[in-house]
């Protein structure tokens, strides 16, 4: 499963949405959503996972996805964070979520799972380049 958390920006959760499901991640976590996101994102990102046969589920909060869904492993994935991971093990149940504004997570936030970078990513270029990274090394390599 694949989230984005906090995000305000309409283009970016379009955007972001866009790229999971070219991906083909059936299922996008949206959680902490506010400002224009909320108010035109969401129905885009709603049409646009209509047309493509995937879902949407729209949360409160990262807590609340973590409770609802039993992931076995939560990734925090940041280019913020210190610790190195070589791939994120997306098989069995696990979550990989993205912050959806440049400061990344809170450290309540990171305390709800494995706050972690890929391995080689130097900088920070930006959440939706970040997440294509992350998820093109994540599932196109691990075939």
């Amino acid at each position: 499963m694949v989230a984005i958390h906090n995000v305000t920006s309409a283009q970016r959760l379009v955007d972001f949405a866009k790229l999971t499901f070219g991906f083909n991640i059936d299922r996008l976590v949206i959680t902490k959503i506010g400002g224009t996101a909320a108010q035109a994102g969401i129905p885009d990102v709603g049409r646009i996972a209509v047309k493509l046969g995937k879902s949407i589920m729209v949360l409160p909060d990262l807590k609340d996805a973590i409770e609802l869904l039993s992931p076995r492993k939560v990734y925090l994935m940041s280019p913020l964070a210190e610790r190195e991971i070589d791939y994120v093990d997306y098989k069995d149940n696990s979550l990989i979520v993205f912050s959806g504004i440049e400061n990344g997570f809170t450290k309540i936030e990171q305390s709800l799972g494995e706050y972690v970078n890929i391995k080689g990513m130097k900088g920070d270029p930006g959440p939706i380049a970040y997440a294509g990274a992350v998820l093109y090394c994540t599932l196109a390599l691990q075939k």
